[in-house]
């Protein structure tokens, strides 16, 4: 059955943190049209299971009949402080899309649906950098180190290159045509600028879709540069069993709760995706299951410790293997992505242990004629000691 535009745009905000101007995708849907939206990723560090929560919501996207597109942002990474050295950008880019695809089809999604875009396609046009030169013009270096505050990193003697990168985001919504931008709340700041900056090059502004950023295992956001913070989607179920078990879950304590936050914005909407609908955490002694279809109802059994961290981790970590496996199994299917994943993140090169020089027994003693110290009580035979020339 074909969704009204209500309808559309519930799915299109459900779960969103936020959404910005959301008169624009309103007017879209009213007139019959499929709003056009973009997801753009650093190409840096490794994803996550983080990178579930965008793909859940490009999966509802698409449903609600949106035209998605998926940016590769290989530049953005460059630009970063390094965070994506030159020489590996290109092989970076390639394992995200490859394990981007990976974790939208794990959770259903037709992906042939979506487009996949490099950034470095056409971020190098002239068109384009002439509109970096023109933004950059109209830009104050406060304005700019404000918009990317959260997403770029802040250092006492930054590059420069930092400044550049929210002006590069704001101009991929005009030079992608897109209606509507999809990010994490960190983003928040870049887009309400870019509702400002854009129209200052006489470009129209867009909407913006802010999902909520899921917490780490330790409390904060879960990050790629931060191993101790997140669950690699390559990790074996050994080391995921292990990460789950070491993560900060306090009894009663729902904010800032990395175990929760996986149930909410990960297990559940797959679960629902996948036509389950539910997260099951089984119980010792012959008790009944809990089974829950809602989050509202997990939380309130948590507070009153009807639901523990002991009985809840074994739940997460059995479901988040389970929903990992068809990634898993992708990756060994596929030589090319192996190849790819050596060169995008080659392992660190072993520092060679150096030979402490030891020296004599006795500091002040010479070496003998083979170079090596004079056994004790042998005589050092000494270089015969030239001629004195006469003075001329």
């Amino acid at each position: 059955m074909e969704l009204d535009a209500k309808a559309r745009y519930a799915l299109i905000s459900e779960n969103l943190a936020e959404v910005l101007n959301p008169e624009i995708i309103e007017g879209i849907l009213a007139e019959g049209r499929n709003p056009r939206v973009y997801w753009g990723t650093a190409t840096t560090g490794r994803p996550h299971t983080g990178y579930y929560v965008a793909a859940i919501k490009i999966a509802q996207l698409l449903a609600a009949g949106c035209e998605v597109v998926v940016l590769l942002a290989d530049i953005h990474g460059f630009l970063d402080n390094l965070k994506a050295p030159l020489e590996l950008v290109e092989s970076r880019a390639k394992y995200y899309q490859h394990i981007i695809t990976a974790i939208l089809e794990s959770v259903g999604v037709p992906t042939a649906k979506l487009e996949f875009v490099l950034g470095s396609s056409y971020q190098k046009s002239p068109d384009y950098v002439m509109d970096v030169y023109r933004m950059a013009s109209l830009t104050s270096e406060h304005d700019a180190k404000k918009a990317g505050a959260e997403i770029v990193k802040q250092s006492s003697n930054s590059p420069l290159s930092g400044l550049l990168y929210p002006i590069l985001q704001v101009l991929d919504e005009e030079h992608l045509k897109v209606d509507a931008q999809l990010g994490g709340v960190d983003q928040r700041k870049l887009f309400v600028a870019a509702t400002e900056w854009l129209p200052k090059l006489g470009y129209r502004k867009r909407a913006h879709l802010v999902n909520p950023m899921i917490a780490g295992l330790h409390g904060g956001k879960m990050s790629s540069s931060e191993e101790d913070s997140k669950i690699d989607l390559l990790d074996s179920p050994d080391l995921v069993t292990k990460k789950l078990r070491k993560a900060v879950a306090a009894p009663k304590i729902i904010a800032g709760n990395g175990i929760l936050a996986l149930v909410e914005f990960i297990l559940l909407p797959a679960a629902r995706l996948k036509g389950s609908k539910e997260f099951r955490v089984e119980r010792p002694d012959g008790q009944e299951p809990l089974v829950y279809t809602d989050i509202k109802k997990l939380h309130e059994d948590y507070e009153n410790e009807v639901l523990t961290p002991q009985l809840i981790k074994p739940a997460v970590t059995a479901a988040l293997i389970d929903l990992m496996a068809p990634i898993q199994t992708a990756y060994q299917a596929s030589k090319d992505w192996q190849e790819v994943t050596l060169k995008a993140y080659p392992p660190p090169e072993k520092k060679q242990k150096k030979v402490k020089d030891k020296g004599s027994r006795y500091p002040g003693a010479k070496p003998g004629a083979d170079g090596k110290p004079a056994a004790d009580g042998a005589a050092v035979e000494l270089p015969e000691r030239p001629a004195e020339q006469p003075a001329q």
